[in-house]
C-alpha cells in the first residue's frame, strides 16, 4: 500500500472500506474510477481515495486487465 501518495492513472485505490477499483482517468481534474462490469464513475472527493497498488506495482504482479 503506497500511503500518502496522490492516485495516477492506472493505480488501484480503495474508495470505501475493503472497496477497490482502478483511477482510468482525469476530466477537468476530477479522478474517475472503473470496476469490472461497471462504467466508469467520477470521485466526488479525491481525498478519500487511498492507493493500494500502484500500476507499477500492479503491472509487476501481471494483473493488469
Amino acid at each position: 500500500m503506497s500511503l500518502g501518495r496522490l492516485p495516477e492513472i492506472g493505480d488501484e485505490v480503495e474508495y470505501a472500506p475493503g472497496r477497490l477499483a482502478i483511477l482510468t482517468d482525469f476530466r477537468k481534474g476530477i479522478p474517475y474510477l472503473r470496476r469490472p462490469g461497471i462504467k466508469e464513475w467520477p470521485v466526488q472527493d479525491p481525498t478519500t481515495l487511498t492507493v493500494t497498488r500502484t500500476r507499477d506495482e500492479r503491472i509487476a504482479a501481471d494483473d493488469f486487465h
